[in-house]
């Protein structure tokens, strides 16, 4: 549900963190692109991100520890009510894209919902949906893991960087 972090140690320049507020990412959206986006699923995987730079072995046990998930491309906020834009880099493919509807031959599918999820985790890039934190010793975020994405801003090697974070169990996207 959502996220809390305690800088222990900071870098003197860098290692801010990002948020991107994915309700705005979603309402922002022209309408054809939403009626398009409703009714797909898609695949989240930590293998296919966090262990692109493992052996063989250790993507393998790592996804037996996270198996993959699959969510609504779109969610609800259990709270607010708002849609949200519920893809991110953890997001590899849609799993309900193959329809009559978007693919007309075979070879649609992959550049179609390729460049539709590209589309779709790019708006988390959009600056007008961006805050950056500056953090400094014993400074404290909390934020909501359910419309918000976040992002840890590498540029502050070769200093440290040292947080504690605790996460808030939730609901499963809906």
């Amino acid at each position: 549900m959502g996220c809390v972090l305690r800088c222990v140690a900071c870098p003197p320049v860098g290692g801010d963190t990002m948020w991107t507020n994915m309700a705005k990412a979603y309402a922002d959206l022209p309408d054809h692109v939403k009626s398009v986006i409703a009714p797909l699923k898609a695949r989240h995987s930590i293998e296919a991100s966090f262990g692109a730079r493992m052996s063989e072995e250790q993507r393998h046990a790592l996804k037996a520890r996270f198996p993959d998930a699959e969510h609504p491309v779109v969610r609800t906020h259990p709270e607010t009510g708002e849609k949200i834009l519920f893809v991110n880099g953890f997001t590899t493919h849609f799993t309900n894209f193959h329809t009559a509807e978007n693919v007309r031959f075979g070879q649609d599918y992959a550049p179609g919902a390729a460049q539709l999820l590209s589309y779709l985790v790019g708006r988390a890039a959009i600056p007008e949906y961006q805050v950056r934190w500056r953090w400094q010793p014993n400074s404290v975020a909390i934020w909501d893991n359910r419309s918000t994405q976040h992002y840890a801003v590498a540029d502050y090697a070769p200093t440290v960087r040292r947080m504690e974070r605790a996460g808030i169990i939730g609901d499963r996207p809906f």
